[in-house]
């Protein structure tokens, strides 16, 4: 039974330990305490039933097997334990890092007796339950279709990739959203305030507030983790007795080892920023590029933001000088949605090292504004009437199509013929650069031009 001393909380009359983690102690109570997810805590909803069952029946029609998927610190562990803790369930953690099959099959035991002598139902909650591998995973079936325990894992990768199918298709699926500062600055508070927490020992002053936050990053354990150190070495410095401990931004920076970044994410710093990463990138500087980006990475900012602006500047400032920095731009924002932070910081670096160091062009950036200029001041005409459509009835007595010429059927796939309306024929608005791949398509790009107009 060596598993279950550490795993295992009968939380139903579990005293609080003032010795146990800040973030462990203000864990929430009820669901009204918990931060954010106001999507999943609605009247009747899934996770409602399971956390407060109304009576038996009720109880039986919840869900056997939750997969909470979401970030880190937004409340997966939480919830788990209130599916524990508000039906009188007795909880077992096991880790997907640590834990074997011979633990599951251990706990599901365990588990399995104590229904048969009229103990208390368990929870198990699997942590990070993407790291078992597929024969973990499919220990964990048979105790989710016979109800020998209700099982929640939870995972901060997409279960549909990390969770086996048969696993995910017995359970419910509830995403977590990330907690936004408001939450955090809630939860924060809270800790201060509460007699579970530091109970009004120390002050936590605006400016340390705002970097906490800034470096919690929607992270609620991090936030608290951060509170707690900073309060401890606030606590013990001279001070008068009789006021609270004041936690400053130099207490804040302390805690955390880690310098404050000015930078607000709705004021000048914030533009000025990533200003400066954006012209990092456009003068191939890529070391100041990496700099910008780190301190919007410290300072807690959006990647998902970080990385649109990357995006545009694959398409803005290298175009076609190599076209490959858009696809690696992109790839890195599907990939940041993704993964999130904090893995997301190298996706990121990565697509600006290679938009920082590829070759330049803004040559389709000029080129398409310029066309739109002259379609602002009138110049649009009619579409010639040989490239008109000429798949319905009476197109062909109109004329459409009539002397089109087919471009594959034509010497090097280009056939001489006017494209463009009448007002527009001779008109130029892309001209390659004579840097990287451009120089290639300038060559041909001539050529083509000298077929076309004869």
């Amino acid at each position: 039974m060596d598993l279950f001393d550490s795993a295992v909380s009968d939380v139903r009359g579990l005293p609080e330990n003032a010795g146990a983690p800040l973030a462990v102690r203000m864990r929430p109570r009820s669901l009204d305490e918990v931060a954010g997810q106001a999507h999943l805590l609605g009247p009747g909803s899934p996770l409602r039933r399971l956390v407060e069952p109304a009576d038996a029946a009720s109880r039986r029609a919840a869900p056997s097997s939750v997969v909470l998927w979401g970030p880190p610190g937004t409340g997966k562990t939480t919830l788990a334990y209130l599916i524990a803790t508000t039906s009188g369930r007795r909880f077992v953690e096991l880790s997907g890092v640590t834990s074997g099959v011979k633990d599951v099959r251990a706990v599901v035991d365990e588990a399995r007796r104590r229904l048969a002598t009229g103990g208390a139902e368990t929870v198990l909650f699997v942590d990070e339950v993407h790291r078992f591998s597929t024969t973990q995973q499919d220990a964990l079936l048979p105790s989710v279709e016979n109800r020998w325990v209700t099982l929640v894992a939870a995972t901060t990768e997409n279960p549909s990739f990390s969770v086996n199918s048969p696993l995910l298709s017995r359970s419910l699926l509830l995403t977590l959203r990330p907690l936004t500062t408001d939450d955090v600055r809630a939860l924060v508070r809270r800790a201060v305030a509460d007699e579970r927490g530091l109970d009004g020992a120390v002050q936590l002053d605006e400016e340390a507030e705002e970097h906490l936050l800034r470096l919690a990053g929607g992270d609620a354990r991090k936030a608290l983790t951060v509170l707690e150190a900073a309060a401890g070495s606030a606590l013990e410095g001279e001070r008068d007795a009789d006021e609270p401990a004041v936690v400053d931004l130099a207490t804040i920076e302390r805690a955390i080892d880690v310098a404050a970044v000015r930078y607000d994410r709705a004021g000048d710093q914030h533009y000025d920023v990533i200003s400066a990463f954006i012209k990092s990138m456009r003068g191939s500087d890529v070391d100041a590029a990496l700099h910008y980006l780190a301190r919007m990475v410290v300072a807690g900012e959006d990647p998902r933001f970080i990385a649109r602006r990357i995006v545009i500047a694959a398409a803005e400032e290298v175009g076609m000088a190599d076209p490959s920095a858009l696809q690696t731009a992109v790839a890195a924002a599907q990939a940041v949605a993704l993964i999130g932070m904090p893995e997301a910081r190298i996706i990121l670096a990565e697509a600006v090292v290679h938009v920082a160091t590829a070759p330049k062009s803004n040559r389709s950036y000029r080129a398409v504004d310029a066309a739109i200029a002259d379609v602002r001041a009138g110049k649009v005409g009619p579409v010639p009437a040989h490239l008109r459509d000429a798949h319905y009835a009476g197109a062909e007595a109109l004329g459409h199509g009539a002397g089109y010429r087919y471009a594959h059927d034509e010497a090097h796939a280009v056939a001489r013929q006017q494209y463009a309306p009448d007002e527009l024929v001779g008109a130029r608005y892309y001209e390659p650069s004579d840097r990287g791949q451009e120089r290639e398509i300038a060559a041909r790009l001539t050529r083509i031009r000298e077929i076309l107009g004869g």
